[in-house]
């Protein structure tokens, strides 16, 4: 019994190649958002096409994550704090989610093709019960007083705990 509070994280990277209707429709968005945000970084006299570019000339430029990521939002409040794309392991049960971060992976202004940003959702705080046979298994409520009401999410490629914390 591992007996820890933590936080899952959750990544979804997203792309030109992306097949989700939700993930297209976050994949244009955002990609408006940047080349609307990016003219506040980007020199007129030698603009750069690539965020890369843009964040080796501009260090400021690294609040184009957050700028381009409020795009995002009605999209993510769309999904009421559940990723229905992560479930537990009887398929019940979608991974709850309190905020997200949006970070943009590369971009050019000059090719919509190449726009790949990354979303990390992160769970509320959860009480770490045990892993078991590749499950996390894990409860949302903290009170084990009146015993546990679990979950058992998969152990799986983007998922993460992102915070831990031991108890006594």
């Amino acid at each position: 019994m591992h007996n820890a509070k933590i936080r899952l994280a959750y990544r979804i990277v997203i792309d030109s190649n992306s097949t989700f209707l939700w993930d297209k429709y976050v994949w244009e968005d955002t990609f408006k958002e940047y080349l609307m945000q990016n003219q506040q970084f980007n020199s007129k006299e030698n603009p750069k096409n690539t965020f890369r570019e843009l964040l080796t000339e501009n260090e400021k430029a690294v609040q184009l994550h957050y700028l381009v990521g409020i795009a995002a939002n009605g999209y993510v409040e769309q999904l009421k704090e559940n990723f229905h794309r992560v479930t537990d392991v009887l398929g019940n049960n979608y991974f709850p989610f309190v905020n997200y971060q949006l970070d943009i992976i590369n971009t050019d202004i000059t090719d919509q093709s190449k726009h790949k940003i990354g979303i990390t959702f992160f769970s509320p705080i959860l009480t770490l019960i045990d892993i078991i046979e590749g499950n996390y298994l894990v409860s949302k409520n903290n009170d084990e007083n009146n015993g546990f009401e679990t979950l058992m999410f998969p152990i799986q490629p983007r998922l993460s705990i992102c915070n831990y914390h031991k108890t006594t």
